[in-house]
């Protein structure tokens, strides 16, 4: 049953983007449209994923296989970018570079030029689109890369070293096709939720299909239309998945015995210890240092006009947290079930993959399709409800992977122990494997209400009128070039998102059998 309603939104998508033929609005889309919207995408999937290659590797490398100066610091402030969603960055980095951001205004200070004398980088266009998006999602790529490196053989490296490998060929010959499988989960992860951006893409004027997919219901109220979209859309994600599948293949590499040992640091020379450093500390002040104090910065220059967020700040809590404790009720359901293993555990795990794989305007937009089936509208406890129903669907599995990993932590003889004292499998779900369960229940609760919390083309399609959250309050000014009063929103999103960003880098820090100081 939970992985039923999981998956309705998207197969009611589907089917209607198959079966509907969209009317004159898709006749538009299609001719005009289409083109546009798929090569935006497109285009940002490719740059952001070469961007966060080039980011994320390199400093898993660094942080993972050399001590230099600040290093167990740098080891989990790479991770905090995690905690701001795109459009935030997005509005923080359009401030900053723009017109009369405090880069340009000091170059004119300084040079006395007028700004046409100058030539200034643009942050609206699809290459800003990719930088705000690879702020924003290298960590995904950072995370699985260093866990890829910590993990691989110690011994493998140890040969290449004796037989003469210089830093550079052991990086690229034997530890970068080890961790390949991990790094490509990574970036197929970080490409889906980049495929799934809405609030970036449309602030910063790149047509892509999420933001089609938004404007074809806010504009043009066609639902079919939509689906169509949808349709590209997911073919898209299917792709990435696939992609990933493929470049996996066969690969993966035989540990051995030593395969646990205590990584050993090389010490890297004063010089490129400090050139390492720097490298990091580039990366963390560019991702989220220079935005965040900018938000800051705004919040504090216009703290006396800045117009009251108590109402959205409650609509935001109610809907992310009825998200997010339906969401938590699903995974609970899925976690205990996949400890059994057959066809019903599989797919309930399936789908709230699945779910997580497709972007929440497409799920918001199955939802808008059965709620129009049903003869219900968006007003009041309905659509709070169609809101939480996509939430639990977009992120269920958020909350399902630690449960599930508690779960395969706890001795198999527990379970048996239990049925051998004649306990029924109900009673062994409620008496052993629940306390298990709940014991990463903290960690998913959360991980769920924040993720409920940033979403935001699904708020925007499915809220109740005139119900305002902090992530459409943010936006909403944000379009409206009122920069400084979508940054106590914007802020108050990020501040949140680091609650659970800091949680993942304290578990992490406890759990990596081959790393240590």
């Amino acid at each position: 049953m939970a992985g039923l309603i999981i998956a309705v939104p998207v197969f009611v998508t589907l089917i209607a983007g198959l079966v509907n033929g969209g009317g004159d609005a898709w006749s538009h889309i299609r001719d005009t449209l289409l083109v546009g919207y798929t090569g935006g995408t497109l285009g940002m999937l490719a740059l952001t994923g070469i961007m966060i290659l080039i980011t994320a590797v390199p400093a898993a490398w660094l942080v993972t296989m050399y001590q230099f100066p600040g290093r167990g610091v740098f080891e989990w402030l790479l991770i905090l970018p995690l905690a701001a969603p795109g459009y935030v960055l997005a509005y923080a980095y359009a401030d900053l570079m723009g017109l009369m951001g405090p880069f340009q205004v000091a170059i004119r200070d300084v040079t006395g030029l007028s700004a046409r004398d100058y030539w200034f980088p643009d942050m609206r266009n699809l290459p800003g689109l990719a930088f705000v998006l690879t702020c924003a999602l290298y960590p995904y790529v950072y995370l699985t890369a260093r866990a890829a490196f910590v993990s691989q053989s110690v011994c493998a490296l140890e040969a290449a070293r004796s037989l003469g490998a210089s830093s550079f060929r052991r990086f690229w010959q034997v530890a970068l096709p080890a961790a390949r499988p991990a790094i490509a989960a990574g970036l197929a992860l970080a490409l889906m939720e980049a495929a799934a951006d809405y609030g970036a893409a449309e602030y910063l004027g790149v047509p892509t299909l999420t933001f089609g997919i938004v404007r074809a219901w806010q504009s043009f109220g066609e639902p079919a239309a939509a689906a169509r979209l949808a349709l590209v859309l997911v073919a898209i994600v299917i792709g990435l998945i696939l992609a990933e599948r493929y470049t996996r293949g066969r690969a993966g590499s035989q540990q051995s015995s030593t395969r646990w040992r205590t990584v050993s640091r090389a010490r890297l020379p004063l010089g490129a210890g400090l050139a390492a450093s720097a490298l990091c500390g580039l990366i963390f002040l560019v991702a989220f240092v220079l935005p965040v104090s900018r938000l800051v910065w705004l919040v504090m220059e216009s703290r006396d006009s800045i117009a009251p967020i108590g109402r959205a700040l409650f609509n935001t809590l109610i809907l992310a947290g009825s998200g997010a404790a339906l969401a938590f009720v699903l995974a609970l359901v899925i976690a205990l079930t996949v400890r059994q293993s057959g066809l019903v555990a599989g797919f309930a795990r399936l789908m709230a993959s699945t779910g997580y794989a497709i972007p929440g305007a497409v799920l918001a937009l199955g939802a808008l399709i059965v709620m129009g089936q049903l003869g219900l509208t968006l007003t009041g406890a309905g659509a709070i409800f169609a809101l939480a129903w996509v939430y639990a669907s977009r992120f269920t599995t958020s909350g399902a992977e630690p449960m599930v990993a508690a779960l395969g932590r706890a001795p198999a003889s527990m379970g048996y122990a239990a049925e051998s004292l004649g306990a029924s499998p109900l009673r062994r779900a409620v008496s052993v494997d629940l306390p298990v369960a709940l014991s990463g229940a903290m960690a998913g609760a959360l991980i769920l209400f924040v993720e409920s919390l940033k979403e935001l083309p699904a708020t925007l399609m499915l809220r109740p009128f005139n119900w305002d959250t902090l992530s459409v309050r943010a936006n909403a000014y944000a379009t409206d070039e009122r920069l400084a009063a979508a940054a106590l929103p914007s802020l108050l999103i990020t501040l949140a998102g680091l609650l659970p960003v800091i949680l993942l880098s304290w578990r992490l820090s406890r759990s990596r059998p081959g790393d240590a100081e």
